[in-house]
């Protein structure tokens, strides 16, 4: 080889490497701006009913639009992306992201909210889709790592959005201010993904022997995904007003609680990256699935004592973040993971995130506070069963089949 060639090719080699990381660094931008949607709802439902005249039972249903609307981006995004350049697909998603969050505070009727809140969960669930999807075209088999990452920076936009609503409403007074502010932090990653040419797959066939789908397995694990993303969701958006039901803690700190959950889901990620390399992933489960439960306990046992809200809510957050991406990896131990069964899996977390925060709202307006976190553990150790059961099923003869080269 050419002395010459030898520096071109390194040269060229320099500059993919820069791209992708360029590529990387806009994902993230844009997941933080995820994060900030998916934690803004709960802060910010009694303003939201106020300025509809809506009671707590009736007003929960944002809850329901968004993931419905979720339910619909997530599994129809995909499509999306494999015909059209993934970042314009990603740059529309966050262009109606802004234009909804800027709207939605100034809306008088529930109807036209709940309208508005499901547009904004189909954007965001294809936002969702395009980050998880491209990151895996961008880095290919080297993904491990920049997947993490890419979920933390969601976590990190969790984690500031109460922060961001609270100092707003300090401010301004209303929810107004507040949805502005978030709706502004959805430009940055749309300036930035313009900017970039888009990543492209390769297409794989669907006559490979190794794609045939083991339909119990794959049910009970959308069970799981279920039962386990209703409870996130459920906790991370109902307790501030549980916190501020019950007057144990005022707006500021109810807002405060709920940044405290979504930061420990950050920090819990972080940690979960060498525990991950270390233990296989039945381990991490049983052991993160017992953590939750353990969590429940104060929340349960004290209610109103703010310590133990603040104990149950830490504990929550810590043991919750590593169980949606470690079921992610069980699966792809014993099934071969395709877009398709990827699909059904968010089909499941979104039914989730529809249903149990929904069914929350019900009883914490019939019943009270407590009676919503009666049934978020009771949704817990379901789950916790339904692992049992998966685990059960694995060690049946010819249960599962590992992917070739595993």
């Amino acid at each position: 080889m050419n002395p010459s060639d030898g520096v071109v090719l390194s040269q060229l080699a320099l500059s993919d490497r820069r791209e992708r990381i360029f590529k990387t660094l806009g994902y993230y931008v844009a997941f933080v701006s995820l994060g900030l949607v998916t934690a803004s709802l709960g802060p910010t439902l009694p303003g939201l009913a106020e300025h509809t005249q809506s009671q707590t039972g009736r007003i929960s249903l944002l809850f329901t639009a968004y993931s419905l609307g979720y339910l619909s981006g997530s599994f129809q995004g995909g499509r999306w992306y494999d015909r059209e350049p993934g970042h314009r697909v990603m740059a529309i998603m966050l262009v109606a992201m802004f234009a909804l969050m800027a709207c939605v505070p100034v809306v008088s009727s529930l109807w036209v909210l709940l309208a508005a809140w499901l547009i904004l969960g189909a954007a965001a669930g294809t936002l969702d889709v395009g980050g998880n999807t491209l990151l895996v075209w961008v880095h290919r088999d080297q993904v491990g790592p920049y997947m993490n990452g890419l979920h933390f920076f969601f976590g990190v936009g969790a984690f500031l959005s109460p922060l961001i609503i609270d100092r707003a409403m300090l401010l301004g007074g209303d929810i107004i201010w507040a949805y502005w502010a978030l709706a502004l932090l959805m430009l940055p990653g749309l300036a930035w993904l313009l900017r970039l040419p888009s990543p492209t797959t390769e297409l794989v066939s669907e006559d490979n022997p190794q794609g045939q789908v083991n339909y119990s397995l794959l049910a009970l694990i959308v069970l799981f995904f279920f039962l386990f993303s209703g409870a996130e969701l459920g906790y991370g958006g109902w307790i501030f007003s549980y916190a501020t039901a019950l007057q144990v803690a005022d707006q500021t700190v109810a807002a405060h609680l709920t940044s405290g959950f979504w930061g420990a889901l950050t920090l819990g990620r972080l940690l979960a990256v060498p525990i991950a390399a270390r233990l296989r992933p039945r381990f991490v489960l049983g052991g993160s699935l017992v953590g939750c439960l353990a969590s429940a306990g104060p929340i349960l046992l004290w209610p109103n004592s703010l310590e133990a809200i603040w104990l149950s809510t830490l504990g929550m957050g810590l043991f919750m973040a590593s169980v949606f991406p470690s079921m992610l990896s069980l699966a792809g131990r014993h099934m071969n993971i395709t877009g398709r069964l990827t699909g059904w899996f968010f089909v499941g977390a979104s039914l989730g995130g529809m249903v149990l925060p929904w069914m929350m709202g019900q009883l914490f307006e019939r019943i009270g506070p407590s009676a919503a976190m009666v049934a978020l553990a009771f949704d817990l150790a379901i789950a916790t069963g339904v692992f049992a059961g998966i685990l059960f099923y694995l060690a049946r003869p010819g249960a599962s089949r590992p992917p070739m080269g595993s």
